[in-house]
């Protein structure tokens, strides 16, 4: 194998590991972002727990944030407490930090 072989498969093995990171980070996210969610429509416990777990599978339907959010906004005024995407694509950056931590913090 050449150099330059090795150094193409480095790169190939670095964004690889660098795509599992961002993955994992979005569903830790999006997982928090759930329970907060799950706070302000009264769920507790496994309750909680399940519906942040809701809110995980809702990320899969289509690219981006927006079926999470508005799988959030529909849950929430379900029980009169409606919020803007806004709102919620806010709470979404604020616990992208703390995902990203806890996800490293897991890694080593």
């Amino acid at each position: 194998m050449t150099t330059f072989d090795e150094r193409e498969k480095s790169f190939e093995k670095k964004f690889e590991l660098d795509q599992e990171l961002q993955f994992k980070v979005k569903a830790r996210r999006n997982k928090l972002l759930g329970l907060w969610a799950a706070g302000l429509l009264g769920k507790t416990g496994a309750d909680a727990e399940a519906y942040a777990k809701e809110v995980v599978l809702a990320d899969f339907e289509k690219p981006g944030d927006s079926d999470v959010v508005h799988k959030i906004m529909k849950d929430l005024a379900a029980v009169g407490k409606p919020m803007e995407d806004h709102t919620i694509l806010k709470q979404a950056e604020r616990l992208l930090v703390d995902a990203k931590k806890q996800i490293m913090a897991d890694t080593h």
